[in-house]
């Protein structure tokens, strides 16, 4: 079975790591997650998280390497979540598809209702 890669943005500021929450409307509404979203055939999962956070943060982004990875399989299809190390260098975060956003402290992660697989990330995260 093929998994649809996804990216997800680790962006640290101030040993700060930042997360978002899903709009009511949104799959997976109210569940916290790094931001990013689904690579497209004709990029590197990098190019896909400069994009995504240009499209639902409207930040500018340069990315720094990998974390890791989560498979995992949701009702709707499986994902294999690919954690992208990002640092914002233009723009304030605006919200689309996110109703708020915080900067958590790596221990403080896994007290929020993180998505199922963020959580992984997560604590890889406060492993390191």
């Amino acid at each position: 079975m093929n998994l649809k890669e996804v990216s997800a943005a680790i962006i640290e500021k101030n040993g700060l790591i930042l997360i978002t929450r899903r709009a009511k409307d949104e799959k997976l509404a109210g569940f916290w997650e790094f931001p990013g979203g689904k690579r497209e055939a004709s990029e590197t999962i990098e190019q896909c998280l400069v994009r995504e956070l240009k499209e639902e943060l409207d930040v500018e982004v340069v990315t720094n390497g990998i974390l890791g990875e989560s498979d995992y399989h949701y009702s709707g299809g499986a994902i294999k979540l690919i954690g992208v190390y990002a640092r914002i260098v233009s723009g304030d975060i605006k919200m689309t598809v996110h109703d708020s956003f915080e900067w958590v402290s790596p221990k403080d992660l896994l007290s929020y209702e993180l998505a199922p697989a963020d959580v992984p990330l997560a604590k890889m995260l406060i492993q390191k």
